[in-house]
C-alpha cells in the first residue's frame, strides 16, 4: 500500500482528484439554526436521507436562542445558548464543541441538502486535513412544500437564480484551484466543511461578531493564511429557502456595507483593507535582525516604509534607531512579533533580513510580495543585482504549514533576483538618500 502525504503543494487539490478515502470518518453536521422551525424540519429531513453511512454521520443542531421549545428527531443532538443577539459563530462553535465527529460540515437551518452533498463536501476533507470546501447553494421557494418531501422533488419547478457572483468566480478560478488571498468572499458559511484538526487550531469561528455578516469570510481567510487549501466542490448541492440576501434590494447594500466595515480591520489584504489607514494587522511585515549603523538603519527602515507603507519593520532592541513612527516596532526578546509571547508575525508575507537593504525601484519587490502564497510558491530566497543574498520572502501559509507537518514540501520556494533591492554599505550616503539624487553606488 502507497503511503499519501497529508499535504499538497500550494493549492493543488486537483491532485487528489478521483481519490476516495480508504477509511471514510465519522462527520459531523452542524445546523445553526434560530426562529425557523419549519426550515429546520426540513433540512434535518434531507439529512436522514444521506447516502453517507448512518454510523458515522452525526447530527447536532446548535439554537441561537430560539424562543420556546426547538424539536428535532431521535438520534439529533440539541445544543442552545442565550437568545444575546446574533451569535452565528457562536453557535457553530457549540455545536462544534458538542460533536465527536473528525470532519466537520456546517449547514444553516434554512439550507437542505440533496442526498449526496455530505459524501461529496466531506470527501476532501477526510483526505486532507488542511481542505476547506464549499458546496454549491442553491436557492428556491419551498413556501407549501411539506419538508418530509424529499428536495430534490421539492424544487421541480421551484428554482430560483443563483447568485451569479458565485458562479462566475467559481467558474474563473476552476472551483478555487485558483484561489487567492481574496478567495475567502468565496466560501459560504451556510455549506463549507473542514477536518476538525484545522478548526480547532485555528479557534473555531470569532465569536466577537454579533450581527449578521462576516463571519464566515473572515473564519475562511484565518484558514487560507493557516495553509488551508480552498475548494468549490459543485456536486455538493444543497437548497436554500429563499433567495440570496444580496438580491433583495432594501437590505442588499446595508448588508454589504456592514459587512465590509466589519471585516476592514480584519483582512490586510489590498482590496479588503483601508487604502491608506494602517490596519491593526500588517500585510507585510519586515523583520532586520542585528546590529547596524544608525546611517545604515534609517536608508533601509526608510526606502522599506516608502515602498510599503501600511508594513511594519521589526529591529532588535539593540538597534539604536530612535525615529517616532507607529509602523517601526522594536522587539525586545528576539521571536519576531514584538510582543514578547513567542507568536509568529500576524502579516501575510514576512521579510527576514540579517542585512540592510534600499529599496531603489519598488515594482519587481512588490510584485513579489504580492503574489506569494497564492499559488505554489510559499517561499522567495532573494538575491541583489550583484547575486548577494537579500533576505527571504515566506508567506504566512507556508510557514504554518511547514510548523505543521516539519517539512517545506507543501509550497515550492524559489530564488529571485530583486531588481531595485540592494544591500547597503555600512557609511551610504544619507544626504543623497534623503535628497532623492545619486545612484546606487552612494548606497551599496
Amino acid at each position: 500500500m502507497v503511503t499519501r502525504r497529508p499535504w499538497v503543494v500550494g493549492n493543488r487539490w486537483d491532485s487528489l482528484d478521483g481519490v476516495q478515502p480508504q477509511t471514510l470518518p465519522k462527520v459531523s453536521v452542524i445546523v445553526a439554526h434560530y426562529e425557523q422551525p419549519g426550515e429546520l424540519a426540513r433540512t434535518l429531513s434531507a439529512l436522514s436521507t444521506q447516502d453517507y453511512p448512518r454510523e458515522l454521520l452525526e447530527i447536532v443542531v446548535a439554537d441561537d436562542g430560539s424562543a420556546g421549545d426547538v424539536l428535532v428527531p431521535p438520534g439529533v443532538t440539541l445544543v442552545r445558548q442565550d437568545d444575546r443577539g446574533f451569535r452565528l459563530a457562536a453557535a457553530r462553535n457549540l455545536g462544534a464543541r458538542a460533536s465527536t465527529g473528525d470532519v466537520l460540515c456546517f449547514l444553516d437551518a434554512d439550507t437542505a441538502p440533496e442526498p449526496g452533498y455530505v459524501r461529496a463536501l466531506t470527501r476532501l476533507p477526510a483526505l486532507l486535513p488542511e481542505a476547506v470546501t464549499v458546496g454549491r447553494r442553491r436557492h428556491a421557494d419551498f413556501s407549501g412544500i411539506d419538508a418530509e418531501t424529499p428536495v430534490i422533488e421539492a424544487v421541480i419547478g421551484r428554482e430560483l437564480p443563483e447568485p451569479a457572483w458565485l458562479a462566475e468566480e467559481y467558474a474563473r478560478s476552476r472551483d478555487l484551484l485558483d484561489a487567492d488571498d481574496r478567495s475567502y468572499r468565496f466560501v459560504i458559511g451556510a455549506v463549507i466543511a473542514c477536518s476538525r484538526r484545522l478548526f480547532e487550531e485555528t479557534g473555531g469561528f470569532d465569536e466577537s461578531f454579533s450581527t449578521y455578516g462576516g463571519e464566515d469570510w473572515e473564519w475562511a481567510h484565518r484558514m487560507w493564511q493557516a495553509g488551508a487549501v480552498l475548494a468549490h466542490v459543485p456536486t455538493a448541492v444543497a437548497w436554500h429557502d429563499g433567495p440570496e440576501w444580496a438580491e433583495r434590494t432594501d437590505s442588499g447594500l446595508e448588508r454589504a456595507n456592514a459587512q465590509t466595515m466589519t471585516l476592514l480591520s480584519s483582512i490586510p489584504v489590498d482590496g479588503s483593507a483601508p487604502r491608506g489607514l494602517l490596519s491593526a494587522v500588517p500585510d507585510l511585515v519586515v523583520r532586520l535582525r542585528g546590529t547596524h549603523t544608525r546611517e545604515a538603519l534609517f536608508i533601509a527602515v526608510d526606502s522599506i516604509l516608502t515602498a510599503f507603507p501600511r508594513s511594519r519593520v521589526m529591529l532588535d532592541a539593540t538597534s539604536g534607531l530612535d525615529i517616532d513612527d507607529p509602523r517601526i516596532v522594536i522587539d525586545g526578546d528576539g521571536d519576531g512579533d514584538g510582543d514578547g509571547d513567542g507568536d509568529e508575525p500576524e502579516a501575510r508575507v514576512l521579510w527576514e533580513l540579517d542585512r540592510p537593504v534600499v529599496v531603489l525601484e519598488s515594482a519587481g519587490i512588490a510584485e513579489l510580495v504580492a503574489g506569494l502564497g497564492a499559488g505554489d510558491v510559499g517561499t522567495v530566497d532573494l538575491v541583489d543585482s550583484a547575486g548577494s543574498p537579500a533576505g527571504v520572502l515566506h508567506s504566512r501559509r507556508a510557514l504554518r504549514r511547514a510548523a505543521r507537518w516539519g517539512t517545506a514540501e507543501g509550497f515550492e520556494t524559489l530564488t529571485v533576483r530583486a531588481e531595485g533591492v540592494h544591500l547597503l554599505r555600512s557609511n551610504p550616503h544619507v544626504e543623497a538618500w534623503v535628497g532623492g539624487w545619486g545612484g546606487p553606488d552612494r548606497f551599496r
